[in-house]
């Protein structure tokens, strides 16, 4: 299912600007995920992508290499290419769908640093439903009450940049897109935060999709509730969404210290 970006743009030279700290710390912090969203099953083959704006340098972009899996992903075999699909540090290429995707989101969108993109099992499943996919019935789900939005014209595969185009203006103000008959796509201003987005995503359609098996109808809250309850959670949330990244990373260092190699 994943196809290799085939480009025959030229390889920029590579150069120290890209070894600061700043661009290892962050190698490490999208690796951590990548890691935590495997152990999760988070992920799909070696279908799924997410990326990251290089630190100081807004045309570029980290993102995993076509071929690995989650779980084979380390901080310095991620790779970073240009939104020309031109590599410019690190070995092979995107895969070509997260090219296509997350170049025209990063571009059209300043604020979109951090995209993540799975067909992760449960916000998937509620992706291939008529109608709503989350429903404000879960404490959870509040969390991202108001910040999402549906994209219900599925049209295959991302293989070229009109498509990628499409997907990039279907975000809006957005920060979750359920992508009907696809996926989901989370954005936000750091890694950290888009991985919290991802992580609580899954668990609140988790739960809505546990509940919806019993048969039984759903009870939402009002919506008073939920915008005050929205308020709540993200009082705060940029500093937990920070804690929970280094939590992820002190577990991984744990088990799994190469992924920082």
């Amino acid at each position: 299912m994943a196809h290799a970006l085939d480009t025959a743009a030229p390889a920029l030279l590579r150069n120290s600007q890209l070894d600061t700290p700043a661009i290892r710390q962050a190698r490490i912090d999208l690796a951590a995920c990548f890691r935590m969203a495997a152990k999760l099953g988070l992920q799909e083959g070696i279908c799924n992508h997410f990326s990251f704006v290089v630190p100081g340098h807004d045309d570029l972009m980290l993102v995993n290499p076509y071929g690995y899996a989650f779980s084979e992903v380390t901080a310095s075999n991620l790779v970073i290419c240009d939104f020309q699909g031109r590599v410019v540090a690190g070995n092979g290429v995107p895969e070509a769908t997260a090219f296509y995707i997350h170049a025209r989101l990063h571009m059209k969108h300043a604020r979109a640093k951090a995209a993540f993109h799975t067909h992760m099992p449960n916000a998937t499943a509620l992706a291939m439903l008529e109608g709503p996919p989350l429903v404000w019935a879960g404490q959870t789900a509040l969390k991202f009450y108001g910040r999402t939005l549906v994209d219900e014209d599925y049209n295959g595969l991302a293989l070229d940049e009109r498509e990628g185009d499409r997907i990039a203006d279907s975000l809006g103000d957005a920060d979750i897109v359920f992508m009907k008959n696809h996926g989901v796509m989370v954005v936000g201003p750091s890694i950290a935060e888009a991985w919290d987005d991802l992580y609580y995503l899954e668990r609140a359609a988790e739960v809505q999709r546990l509940a919806m098996t019993t048969g039984r109808p759903l009870k939402p809250v009002t919506e008073e509730i939920a915008k005050a309850t929205y308020t709540q959670m993200r009082e705060g949330d940029r500093e937990s969404a920070f804690l929970h990244l280094e939590s992820i990373k002190r577990q991984l260092m744990k088990e799994q210290p190469d992924f920082a190699d």
